[in-house]
């Protein structure tokens, strides 16, 4: 009887580990790619996540080295695809940029982060 009842219990502890895992989401991929070098700058950033996102609660904003924010403060989570937070931007004179985002998933678990790019206008 208490060796079914460990068995169970294991089981049960087993199913709820990818549930855990899963709890938080997580950038998948982004352009521009974490770290380019771009010759020409971007319109736009755009991640992609491994889940969805709660637009309300999602935040997407990109600097220039001197820290002035140089998207047009239109950050959001894509209406058609929930995984996808993007912004547009300013037109970019060559230089380092940062990409600053929080996200909450659809479970409530927030997850930020931020990644550089540098517009060179050469390679």
């Amino acid at each position: 009887m208490n060796r079914s009842r460990t068995i169970a219990g294991a089981l049960c502890g087993l199913l709820l580990v990818p549930a855990i895992l899963w709890a938080h989401a997580f950038p998948d991929h982004s352009e521009p790619r974490v770290g380019s070098d771009l010759k020409s700058p971007p319109s736009q950033v755009k991640i992609w996540f491994d889940s969805e996102l709660e637009p309300l609660f999602s935040t997407i904003e990109v600097f220039d080295a001197r820290q002035n924010k140089v998207d047009k403060g239109d950050g959001r989570v894509n209406p058609s695809d929930h995984t996808l937070l993007e912004t547009t931007l300013s037109p970019l004179p060559p230089g380092n940029y940062t990409v600053s985002w929080r996200v909450v998933a659809h479970d409530g678990h927030p997850t930020e982060g931020r990644f550089p790019f540098t517009v060179s206008g050469s390679q």
